[in-house]
């Protein structure tokens, strides 16, 4: 028998493996109820391939029909939607089932392989070098850089507030982007008003770039996605996006490879005991050898996004939310001036850590709008769901965190604004995987205290200089599909002076 013959016989019988474990996967998996395929090539995914608002109407309407499990299709794949903390649970808290499903491929080109997307060694590397970034301690010396990039915020709002109203989103996503650029990354950008104009739209054009490559599934492959009609957008954006990060990149390694640099005489860094994560990751390069520029990047690349955008989205809705609701603005107000000892006087690490209340509303913002509203896993290994339904592994599940997170089992009256729910008393007999807005498990999202903390000091700022009141209500704002909760338009509030 010839090698040729050998190879051939062998590539024919992979294949015929490969072909009876799908078949027998999908014999599994049609027991999962669903809703009926359109078409043969876009199974039920193509009812979705819409506008991006009713796209995100209808993954809704079927999380009611089909609570508390169901699946989609596109060609040959079933992949269950998971709606039940139950289920979210068995899958978040085991640790075989930590790595990102292939829809997270559509980030490679932008993002690499770093915290959000990695897994197995790579990712638990990348942790390790990371997690430190975040310790408390650094966090403290954070609160300084958030009131003072509030601070700006204020002023940029002071000047507008005469306005009839204030679209906020772009303001705040300026905000959060200056700051995680100087805490996390050691840097203070000097916007030039059209490169944070063209960052902040790449970033959005990409999230909707990748909302549609999921929902057309051909092109999460790399090399069909070459003839996508959105690949060369993609590209543009991609260029974009890098080359804003890579000034960052450069501007730090300089500063930190200067021969009498030290940590404690660089003006970001002035009497900071540890090293935030862009430091963390250069002397992880040159010390350790632990990771190469290619990583470096990557983990920037990953950070600029997450660390900016998903915070602007909360803070985005905080603001709509607080100003539709007076007396929970009224009541952060009063708890603002009640620990702080005076009402315009800037929050330290301790005060903010003592406002509680203001973390329930924070909490209830992020139960009604959370930013990442979908995240999705590769099952490494078989799973029975609370409901006897068994998912091979190998396969992908998609884990429905917006859905979760409005099951009036778990939240009575879902739709309505309640910072109440996080009272102790109404969160000790809640199932502990029923509220996730960062996710849970070992992926948890690694910046959720860093989040929080800047998301309290901003509001303390804004709140103690404006009186917010109601333009965009959740009636009348809505909602699409994207990797990040968005609004079709932006967020409109108005502004009055408290004094």
């Amino acid at each position: 028998m010839s090698g040729v013959t050998v190879i051939l016989f062998f590539t024919i019988l992979y294949f015929l493996v490969k072909i009876k474990t799908l078949l027998k996967n999908r014999s599994e998996l049609n027991r999962i109820p669903r809703p009926e395929d359109k078409n043969f090539i876009g199974g039920n995914s193509a009812h979705l391939q819409t506008s991006l608002d009713a796209a995100f109407k209808t993954f809704r309407d079927w999380a009611k029909l089909y609570n508390p499990i169901y699946s989609m299709t596109v060609l040959h794949f079933v992949v269950p939607c998971i709606l039940h903390p139950d289920d979210f649970e068995l899958i978040l808290s085991n640790p075989k089932h930590i790595e990102k499903s292939d829809i997270y491929n559509v980030f490679h080109g932008w993002l690499g392989t770093g915290l959000l997307t990695s897994t197995g060694e790579k990712w638990l590397n990348r942790r390790r070098i990371l997690t430190p970034a975040f310790h408390f301690s650094i966090l403290q010396q954070f609160v300084e850089i958030f009131n003072k990039q509030t601070d700006d915020l204020v002023t940029t709002f002071g000047e507008l507030c005469h306005q009839v109203y204030i679209s906020v989103d772009n303001y705040i996503a300026q905000f959060t982007l200056k700051t995680i650029a100087e805490t996390a990354m050691g840097t203070k950008l000097k916007f030039i008003k059209q490169t944070e104009i063209e960052y902040r739209q790449a970033t959005i054009d990409m999230g909707q770039i990748a909302s549609y490559r999921i929902l057309n599934a051909w092109f999460v492959d790399s090399f069909i996605n070459l003839f996508s009609p959105k690949y060369w957008k993609e590209k543009n954006a991609i260029k974009t996006l890098h080359n804003f990060t890579r000034n960052i990149i450069a501007e730090r390694t300089q500063a930190f490879e200067k021969p009498h640099y030290t940590h404690d005489n660089h003006e970001v860094y002035k009497e900071r005991k540890r090293l935030a994560m862009l430091d963390l990751l250069l002397t992880a390069k040159n010390e350790e050898n632990s990771i190469d520029d290619k990583g470096i990047c990557e983990e920037v690349d990953t950070f600029m996004f997450e660390g900016h955008d998903t915070t602007a989205a909360a803070l985005t809705f905080s603001l709509m939310l607080i100003a539709c609701h007076k007396n929970v603005q009224e009541l952060i107000v009063e708890e603002i001036e009640a620990v702080t000892g005076e009402l315009c006087k800037k929050p330290t690490f301790n005060d903010l850590q003592q406002m509680k209340y203001l973390e329930r509303v924070l909490k209830e913002v992020l139960r009604l709008y959370p930013s990442v509203p979908l995240i999705s896993r590769k099952l490494g290994e078989d799973l029975v769901t609370a409901t006897g339904y068994r998912i091979p592994k190998d396969n992908f599940v998609h884990l429905q965190i917006y859905d979760l997170h409005h099951n009036a089992e778990f939240y009575p009256d879902p739709e309505k604004f309640d910072p109440d729910r996080f009272l102790p008393e109404n969160t000790k007999n809640r199932h502990p995987f029923a509220y996730l807005p960062f996710s849970a498990g070992p992926r948890n999202c690694i910046g959720q205290k860093f989040a929080m903390l800047e998301l309290k000091a901003a509001l303390c700022g804004i709140l103690s200089k404006y009186i917010l009141e109601p333009v965009d209500t959740p009636d009348t704002i809505t909602l699409i599909l994207d990797v990040i909760l968005r609004t079709k338009d932006e967020i409109k509030v108005k502004f009055l002076p408290r004094f």
